[in-house]
This record gives C-alpha cells, structure tokens and sequence, in this order.
C-alpha cells in the first residue's frame, strides 16, 4: 500500500493498521475498549477530527486507549497531551524499529493463538517462536491469548480435566512469557496479569477435574494472588465458587459453605443474577452435606427464582448454568440428605435436559443416576446406566467421574443378583484400565 506523504501521523498509522476508513477504526476502538474496561465512547466526527492536523486532545480514557491499540504515546501519533489523569506505561510500536506489523504479529502469532491453533497443528508439541524483546503487545495480541482460555472452557465442558489440564498449563506459561518479555502499556499489563490469574484458576479447576486435588490448591493459590494484588472482584468470585466445589469434594463442607458465601457477599454487589444463582446453588450442596436440608432447600429456591430475574450479564464462565444443572443439583440435594427415589426424577431430568456439548457433565449426571437408582432399590436399571455411561466415557478424562463410577462398582458389587455383579465386573475393569492408563 503506498502512503501519502501529506497524512497526519495518526492517520498514517491508522492505514498501517487496516483502519482506513473511520467505520473501521471506530470498531477497533471499542474492541479495546471493552477489553480494557474502559466506559468510553467515540463518535465519526471525533475520530475524523483527530484525523486533522494539530488534533484536540483525548481525554483520559480515550488516551489509554488509543495507548494499548497503537502500542505506543499518543503523542508519537501527533495528538497534544497526555491528560493528568492518563496513567500508562511506556511502548514502543514495533513499526518504529523498522519492523513491519504484519510481520510481528506473525511472529506473535506462532507465539500466542492460543490452545486452539495449537490443537490444529499437525503436531502440537510444535515449539512455539518467543516473542522477542522488541514486540509490543496490543489488543489483538490479548484477544488472541482470551481467545485460547476460552478454547480451554469449550475443551473442558466436551472432554474433561484430565486432557485439557496440560494445555491450560502449556497457555499459562505462555501468557507468563508474554508478561515477562513483551513490552505493552499499563492497561494492557493488568489484562494480562488479569488473565493470567483467570487461566490459572481455570487449571485449579481442571486439575480439580482430574481428582489432583494438591495441584488444584496450587493453581488456586496462585490465582488468588493475582485477584489479591489487582484488587479483582470478578476473579476472587470465580476462585472462591471453585474452590467451595472442591473442599465439598474433599468432604470439607464447612469450608465449601465458607467459600461459597464469601464469593455470594462479593456476587451480590455486582447485580448478576445468573452467577448468584451459581453461587447459591453451591451453598445449597455444602448446607446438605452438613444436613442442613431445610436452608440447603431454601437457597437453592433462591438459586432458582434468580434464574427469572434481570440484572447485569453474567460472566462467560457461568455458561453451563442452566435449568440441567439446577435439576442436577436438586437431585444431589436429596441424593446428599438419603432421599435417592426422589433424586433420581431431578438426575433424569437433569441428564435429559443437558446439552449434548457438555460431554463431562451429562457423563457425570448418567453415573450419579446410576448411583442413586441403586441406593433406591432400582438395581437393573441403575446397572443399565452405569454400564450404558461407558459410551460416554469414550472421550471424557475426568477423574471425578472415573471416581463416582468406581462408587457405582461397589455399590453393584455389595448387591447379590447376577446382572449386578456382571455390570460391576465391566465397571470395575473399566476403572483399572483408565487407572493404568
């Protein structure tokens, strides 16, 4: 593309980066600004008068922003400046070196798309480009790296912890490279570090998963440092709901309750009533493992009625909540408090209401039927589905599951009727063989 000598510094660049046209830029703008959490708009006749000579100035937040886009002071790009109150760091663009855009983000590219690209490489153990001292992080960059994490979401919900954990792990360790050698604005800097503290608490998760409770609490751990020191609400909800699931699986319900109301006292605050919801469901699981049934009934009512409620959107990470997983958690209520007859109507539901992406969870729903369908006396048909879960187990690594399914073995193998013992034999080789595995 040839460039016009008479361009202003800031339209020149504009060009450079694909944004000829003030629509486009426009587009860009609000991109980034969305992803630095900037409450700032922008109209065509501002972008068109910026695009003059001698522009006015931006104000704060539109600096910023305009900071993390290019990659460098908006001063460079012509504009007067900054305002007292635009506080950012200092970034060279790399097209200042002499080093073409396109090429860079190439070569960031190799680095950091993330855990999608990685699994379509012929061979993802492909050693990855660093990201050279001389590269600057944009918002392209940082979409592509949120890009990857939620790769890791979709990964987890059809397959389960046991696969995905290690590439959680590989993308964490890049998102940490790029933090410690890229160069990039304050406001990019605490995305970064901001999702850092998210994809480590998503290996937490998934290393919850995986039955690997010592390394779950180490990814936990780490997470909350980083929610501690950017002072992150949104993060320390994630965290604390997370970690609430695994003390009740570790058979800490005290703690669970513990959790899950602390992150319930910071999700109320920001008025979304889908991840009250979640929040108040898992309450509900941590008060009937203390047998607490009455309130454990109570707050997932609330769980519920807020499901009919408007409010502020909910974040990306509560997609899986729905009426499936409220049903699911109905029935582990009274599964928890010995009322396995009526568990099994809300795990039916459940199971049959889930969508067929979320390969783990309806693998989870069919074996914990299965499970109470024995406790009730309904030994043939919880033996159908124990047996009949196999097929979803083809591609679930999960060792929660692989954990209840052992449960499902010896509750049919402690029952004296043949069709019990055949189908705890097939469970049982089945879990031996995932365990040498």
């Amino acid at each position: 593309m040839t460039v016009q000598p008479d361009l202003t510094a800031f339209t020149h660049a504009c060009i450079v980066q694909g944004w000829e046209k003030p629509a486009d830029f426009l587009r860009a703008f609000q991109m980034t600004a969305d992803i630095l959490g900037e409450p700032v708009t922008l109209t065509d006749r501002q972008v068109r008068r910026w695009r003059q000579p001698n522009p006015p100035a931006p104000r704060a937040k539109a600096w910023r922003t305009l900071h993390a886009m290019f990659g460098l002071c908006p001063t460079e790009l012509g504009f007067p400046g900054p305002p007292p109150s635009a506080t950012v760091g200092l970034a060279t663009h790399p097209a200042q070196k002499g080093i073409p855009v396109a090429m860079d983000r190439r070569a960031f590219l190799a680095d950091s798309v993330g855990v999608t690209a990685a699994l379509g490489m012929p061979a993802h153990t492909r050693p990855m480009t660093p990201l050279g001292p001389s590269g600057a992080v944009g918002t392209a960059h940082l979409a592509e790296l949120r890009a990857g994490l939620r790769s890791l979401f979709h990964l987890d919900d059809a397959y389960g912890g046991g696969d995905v954990r290690s590439l959680a792990v590989r993308h964490l360790r890049r998102v940490r490279r790029v933090i410690n050698t890229g160069q990039y604005p304050d406001t990019i800097g605490r995305q970064l570090q901001l999702l850092a503290g998210e994809i480590a608490e998503h290996c937490g998760w998934l290393y919850y998963d995986a039955d690997d409770q010592e390394s779950a609490r180490r990814y936990f751990g780490e997470a909350l440092t980083t929610a501690t020191m950017l002072r992150d609400t949104n993060l320390e909800i994630l965290i604390f709901s997370s970690m609430s699931l695994q003390a009740c699986h570790e058979g800490r319900a005290r703690d669970g309750l513990d959790l899950a109301r602390a992150a319930q006292e910071r999700a109320t605050k920001l008025g979304s009533p889908v991840l009250q919801s979640v929040i108040a469901a898992r309450e509900a699981r941590a008060l009937a493992l203390l047998g607490d049934g009455t309130t454990a009934n109570a707050r997932l009512g609330v769980a519920m009625k807020l499901m009919t409620r408007k409010g502020r959107p909910s974040p990306e990470w509560t997609a899986f909540h729905g009426p499936a997983e409220l049903e699911y958690a109905q029935g582990l209520l009274y599964s928890e408090l010995g009322h396995h007859s009526a568990a099994t109507r809300f795990l039916s539901a459940a199971l049959q209401h889930q969508e067929t992406t979320y390969g783990r969870n309806r693998a989870l729903y069919r074996i914990t039927l299965a499970k109470n369908l024995i406790a009730a006396g309904e030994v043939d048909e919880g033996a159908a589905h124990a047996v009949g879960s196999l097929e979803h187990l083809e591609e679930v690594e999960s060792g929660r599951v692989t954990k209840r399914l052992a449960e499902v073995a010896g509750a049919l193998g402690n029952v004296e009727a043949a069709s019990a013992r055949e189908a705890a034999g097939e469970l049982a080789a089945y879990v031996e063989a995932r365990g040498a595995a």
